[in-house]
């Protein structure tokens, strides 16, 4: 495990929020939010509006999940070493110069005790970049065929309408009320989940009033005041940047990998458009519940615990504690329940509920 993980580690509790509202934010467009009494729904429709901005900018991350603590080079091996890293990344403060300009170039930087993390996207390659480990991969993403619009006359803030109307019944939405982020005028959202099972207290989206630009995003746990993750810009700046800022080579004597993405399928994630166990990362997944209260099963075999040799058998034993049936650790935000029989159980909500959707 590369300390290069920290980037899906550190939006892995957005994720639970953004399954439950990503409803209310696909398949809109729209003109920026006009007047000071704007509806949740028009906030919603304006995010659709960034997708071609250009923009530079710091983002600032910070977490306070509750994650075990590991001794810090205690143990003496690489496992041991890479989980401490690993759950650094989760519980320290992290900060990174974000380069956009529009949908197919991105650029995130990472500089942390002199050294760097990059990943670079410039149309369809996509590099990361560790220049500690001194690895670089190179990822062809696939091709995307632009959705044709609907031929029907539905505005776009009647299409956030409907998506709001559909996440309701599980979450309550906020009237949006006017705030600041990195000297940007903003609109904030704040969602509710109406299950008293889940772990997620509320989540806030801060929303660029004149652009749609999502500014800042945070995660509260039940019963809490202070946000458990909270990922926004502490400086923000629109306009193009250098366009060499898009090109990336890999310093002499990387070592390189590359992945070739560009025959898979989005929907099936395979080559040849099956829906078999090769290649695919969520095949054999299955989502029980609904809403907040969702949990994710992966199947017998994902977690073989029995096969684990001493040192890692010793460090699943600090990161988790002894349930019914297997071994779980709860964070304030997310839970995971590693059964004996090899199956993996996750969602936001509580070890007993997971424990309960095993049976």
């Amino acid at each position: 495990m590369k300390k290069s993980v920290w980037l899906p580690a550190v939006i892995a509790p957005v994720v639970v929020a953004g399954a439950v509202a990503a409803p209310a934010l696909a398949g809109a467009a729209t003109t920026p939010v006009a007047g000071n009494d704007p509806t949740a729904a028009a906030v919603i429709a304006s995010i659709a509006e960034s997708s071609d901005a250009q923009y530079s900018g710091k983002l600032s991350q910070s977490s306070d999940l509750g994650l075990p603590e590991l001794p810090s080079g205690s143990g003496g091996s690489s496992l041991e070493g890479d989980a401490s890293d690993a759950l650094g990344l989760l519980t320290a403060s992290h900060t990174a110069r974000v380069y956009v300009d529009g949908a197919d170039k991105q650029r995130i930087q990472v500089t942390e005790q002199l050294a760097e993390q990059d990943l670079v996207r410039n149309g369809d390659t996509v590099w990361t970049w560790d220049s500690e480990e001194r690895t670089a991969t190179r990822v062809t993403l696939p091709s995307r065929t632009d959705e044709t619009p609907g031929s029907g006359t539905t505005t776009p803030t009647e299409v956030a309408e409907r998506a709001i109307d559909a996440i309701t019944p599980t979450t309550t939405v906020s009237k949006p009320v006017a705030t600041s982020v990195a000297g940007h005028d903003a609109w904030l959202l704040t969602l509710t989940p109406k299950s008293s099972d889940t772990l997620v207290g509320t989540v806030q989206l801060a929303v660029d009033q004149q652009t749609g630009l999502p500014l800042r995003a945070a995660v509260t746990a039940a019963g809490e005041d202070d946000p458990a993750f909270q990922v926004g810009f502490t400086s923000l700046d629109y306009g193009a940047s250098a366009s060499r800022l898009f090109d990336f080579t890999p310093p002499s004597g990387a070592d390189v990998t590359t992945k070739d993405l560009s025959d898979v399928d989005p929907g099936t994630g395979h080559a040849d458009g099956s829906a078999g166990h090769d290649g695919a990362e969520h095949a054999g997944a299955t989502v029980s519940g609904s809403g907040w209260d969702t949990v994710v099963t992966l199947p017998a075999g994902t977690a073989d615990q029995a096969g684990l040799g001493t040192d890692a058998a010793g460090l699943l034993d600090q990161l988790t504690t002894s349930v019914a049936g297997g071994r779980a650790v709860q964070t304030s935000l997310v839970s995971v329940y590693l059964t004996d029989d090899g199956r993996v159980l996750a969602g936001a909500v509580p070890v007993a509920a997971l424990v309960a959707a095993a049976k």
